[in-house]
């Protein structure tokens, strides 16, 4: 299978290790991997010291999120990544659907509980993506 791979970070632990399983799977299949990170506002933020500032936006600090996790996956898969307006899974459907993916890969460690009666992110993909899932065990991720 060629193609493309979408997966969603958010610097956490979890999505670190669905990025893994989603690289892992590209590998098998001779697809390429996207990473995306989700970003819902346009919120900026000065920083500064002395005479030097910086302005950081969300949109800024999630292609850093989704950036950093890009390049820590390897050189075994081509990989590219995007920061992508929305909530979590509206942003990795809208990144499917703009890419033509073939799978979308999100973790299952928040799937239990309380989050899965007000929904996840892998149960809003799963129910709503416009291409196959695959959900990652990532719980023992921490």
């Amino acid at each position: 299978m060629s193609g493309i791979i979408v997966v969603g970070v958010d610097g956490s632990a979890t999505a670190k290790k669905a990025a893994e399983s989603a690289r892992d799977l590209a590998a098998a299949l001779g697809a390429s991997l996207h990473v995306v990170s989700a970003f819902d506002s346009d919120k900026t933020e000065v920083f500064g010291s002395g005479s030097d500032r910086w302005i950081v936006s969300d949109a800024d600090a999630a292609e850093h999120v989704a950036r950093t996790v890009a390049e820590s996956l390897g050189r075994d898969v081509k990989v590219s990544y995007s920061a992508a307006r929305g909530r979590p899974a509206d942003a990795l459907i809208k990144e499917a659907l703009r890419t033509e993916a073939r799978i979308i890969v999100v973790g299952n460690r928040r799937m239990h509980g309380i989050g899965r009666v007000l929904g996840s992110v892998a149960n809003s993909v799963a129910h709503n993506a416009p291409c196959d899932v695959y959900i990652a065990n990532t719980y023992d991720a921490d």
